[in-house]
């Protein structure tokens, strides 16, 4: 029987990738975004090339009716659900005293509320069978100073180790992804064309290839999936830094 991965903000960038690379791999794909006519575009795609079966749920996460639904598929016994991928997700500004605070409650809950629930959800029947993965998309944010949306990551990422340590033994593992900046239509979406986000060259990783190298490290069942040397190294320079310096590295680039 093949395999079911359900991938939230699926219709684009990074979920689009999990949800290409899944299926190069036989697995049946339950897809969850807010943009009905990206997510058919992306299902026939697969279904086409791929030959698996794809499933598509038109949700805002924000609305609890909404998100209810998601849990309910994430949670059902009948379809189970071997790999769930928290992968919603946007950005603010980093002016924190400027954001309204409502777009920053809004910001919290996709980051943290969200993933919360759906691997609260998932967790029962995963180990009720014994096996399941949970990939929990952060960001190296999560390791340098970076406003709400860093302190967001932190949350995930310090959760994911826990959880892959707490649930690992018992067959289902919990991993945090943390990309770099990626290309992706993430930085579109804060208003920012190609070329404006203040990023060099050489810090720009594929998606395709952030999304091949973490799921090799959820294969291994590792609880922090760092895509790339570069990154890796980044992080364990930011672990000795000064807050000071820290911080204003984490205001580099939008």
């Amino acid at each position: 029987m093949a395999k079911t991965a359900l991938i939230t903000g699926a219709s684009s960038g990074l979920g689009a990738e999990y949800a290409r690379q899944l299926a190069a791999r036989g697995a049946h794909l339950v897809l969850v975004a807010r943009d009905k006519q990206a997510l058919d575009r992306l299902a026939v795609g697969l279904r086409s090339t791929y030959g698996v079966e794809v499933e598509v749920v038109v949700a805002d996460l924000l609305k609890p009716r909404q998100r209810e639904r998601v849990e309910a598929r994430v949670a059902d016994e009948v379809r189970p659900i071997e790999i769930l991928v928290n992968n919603a997700g946007f950005g603010l500004p980093l002016a924190f005293e400027r954001n309204d605070v409502e777009d920053e409650v809004r910001h919290l809950q996709v980051h943290v509320e969200v993933p919360m629930r759906l691997t609260h959800a998932a967790l029962g029947p995963m180990l009720a069978r014994g096996h399941g993965r949970i990939v929990n998309v952060a960001s190296v944010a999560a390791f340098i100073p970076r406003s709400t949306y860093g302190a967001c990551k932190g949350w995930l990422v310090s959760f994911s180790r826990w959880a892959n340590g707490r649930y690992g033994p018992r067959g289902v593992t919990v991993t945090a992804v943390c990309p770099g900046y990626t290309h992706t239509n993430f930085h579109e979406r804060l208003g920012l064309a190609p070329g404006e986000e203040g990023v060099a060259d050489a810090m720009w990783l594929d998606a395709r290839d952030v999304v091949a190298e973490s799921l090799r490290d959820v294969a291994r069942g590792r609880a922090v999936s760092i895509p790339s040397r570069r990154y890796k190294a980044l992080v364990t320079l930011a672990r000795f830094a000064p807050p000071s310096l820290a911080a204003r590295i984490g205001e580099r680039g939008r």
